[in-house]
Order: structure tokens, then C-alpha cells, then sequence
């Protein structure tokens, strides 16, 4: 079963990012070339897969959001980002946390939309931008409002 696929132009190959999804805890992020077929094993529930040029480079990126516990935050969402690398997947940056609790995330204008909660109950809306080795934050769209007004800025 397929999450998605999405076909880009990249130079004069193009490349292909699906998501096969095996059963609910194992997935594979799939990267198919002009010549090449690589694929990358994820053991772990997948909740959002995107793709968009995160890092700059000109090259198109996979997005993959993860429930993936961590030795400080056992039952977390995360940020999985990869790249192709001569026809390879290869880990671009393997984030275990962003600002506050990631809820859901898309790819949008060269930036990655989070939609985040906090200790306190409340919801923000944050951008986050590639800087180097990873991602940094840029700015807060909107913060401190409930789950539902937060969706519908998250959404647009």
C-alpha cells in the first residue's frame, strides 16, 4: 500500500519519493531514479510523509513524520528528513525534537510548518528552516491558542 508519491525534475533525471507501507509499525521510504531503485527501512509507524527541497541544494528532500520513542520522550512524533545521494537514500537529518511537542508538520514556501503543543495545553503554528545541520527556528505564526484555532492556521 502506497502513503503517496510524488514525481519532480531534478537537473536532467528525474526522482521519485513513495512511501510503501508494509503494515502499521514498518514502513519503506522508497527513492526510484532514472537508473537507480533505493529504499530505506523505517520501523515505526509513519504519520506525514512530504517532500520539498529542504536543505537548498536544488535536489528534492523526503519529509517523514514518525511515532519513535527516545530514551527523554517515550511515545513522540518526529521530524525524519532524507536526501538522495547519488541515487541513494541517505539520512539528511534524524531531528528528535523541535520546539515543543510536534503534532503534525507540512512543507511549505522552503520552510517546514510545525504544528506544535506545549507543556500547558496550548498550540502553536512554527516555522522551521535548514541551517547547516539541521533545522532552526524562525518564527512563530501564531502561539498560545487551542488545538482548533491552531488547525485552521496550520491547514492554509
Amino acid at each position: 500500500m502506497a502513503i503517496g508519491c510524488w514525481l519532480f525534475g531534478v537537473g536532467s533525471s528525474a526522482q521519485t519519493w513513495t512511501m510503501e507501507a508494509k503494515n502499521d509499525t514498518l514502513s519503506q521510504l522508497v527513492l526510484t531514479t532514472d537508473s537507480t531503485t533505493s529504499r530505506w527501512r523505517l520501523p515505526y509507524e509513519v504519520y506525514r510523509f512530504d517532500t520539498g527541497d529542504v536543505d537548498g541544494d536544488g535536489s528534492t528532500d523526503a519529509l517523514v513524520g514518525v511515532v519513535k520513542a527516545t530514551r527523554y520522550y517515550p511515545k513522540g512524533r518526529r521530524l525524519l528528513v532524507f536526501k538522495n545521494y547519488k541515487g541513494h537514500v541517505r539520512p539528511l537529518w534524524m531531528g528528535s525534537k523541535l520546539g515543543g511537542e510536534l503534532h503534525d508538520f507540512r512543507f511549505i514556501d522552503g520552510r517546514v510548518r510545525c504544528l506544535e503543543a506545549s507543556t500547558n495545553g496550548l498550540f502553536a503554528v512554527a516555522e522551521y528552516e535548514w541551517s547547516g545541520f539541521g533545522l532552526s527556528f524562525v518564527k512563530f505564526i501564531v502561539k498560545g491558542i487551542d488545538k482548533d484555532a491552531a488547525l485552521k492556521i496550520f491547514e492554509k
